[in-house]
């Protein structure tokens, strides 16, 4: 048997990378903990006496067994966070749908910058989110028992963290890893 060697190598490329799909679920699990913690009723809790979450603030007296709640949309630090972290969230599902779109298309590589900068802009909002809201919250909130920032709290940490992951794969640049794939 003969066989014929060519000169060139029939090499295929594609820009779809394995970076950019783990980008994409990285979006895509920073936008289901963006839902979580807006969604969430324990930003702050306090034995059984107290919480706090982005749309109403409930309190109990030690001698009843009932709540007591208002909305928390009253004071400028509460709407600012809130608005801060919307507007991360926005920004987050933006990007998700941009990247998940130009999957589907042949303009996968020029999507990639502008899905970075959004995801980086949600970064920031979210990190002035998470950064104003103890601070005020401390300032506002004079409590005389023990208290602590609740799994609400930690899940808008946690849609920071994936959010920022996926913009950094996001602006890695596939022809710099030839190597890995």
């Amino acid at each position: 048997m003969a066989s014929s060697v060519s000169g060139t190598e029939d090499v295929r490329v594609s820009v779809l990378t394995p970076l950019k799909l783990v980008g994409l679920v990285c979006v895509f699990l920073a936008l289901c903990l963006d839902v979580g913690a807006v969604l969430s009723p324990s930003w702050v809790t306090a034995d059984d006496q107290y919480y706090l979450s982005l749309w109403v603030s409930c309190w109990k007296p030690v001698s009843s067994t009932e709540w007591s709640c208002t909305s928390t949309l009253t004071t400028d630090w509460q709407i600012a966070t809130l608005a801060l972290l919307l507007g991360g969230a926005a920004l987050t599902l933006l990007s998700f749908l941009v990247a998940l779109i130009s999957l589907c298309f042949s303009s996968r590589s020029l999507c990639y910058k502008p899905v970075a900068v959004m995801l980086f802009s949600a970064v920031v909002l979210q990190l002035c989110t998470l950064v104003l809201f103890p601070i005020k919250f401390m300032e506002a909130i004079s409590m005389r028992v023990y208290h602590e920032f609740n799994w609400g709290y930690g899940l808008a940490w946690g849609s920071t963290i994936f959010s920022f992951g996926g913009a950094i794969l996001y602006c890695l640049n596939p022809k710099n890893y030839e190597d890995y794939y």
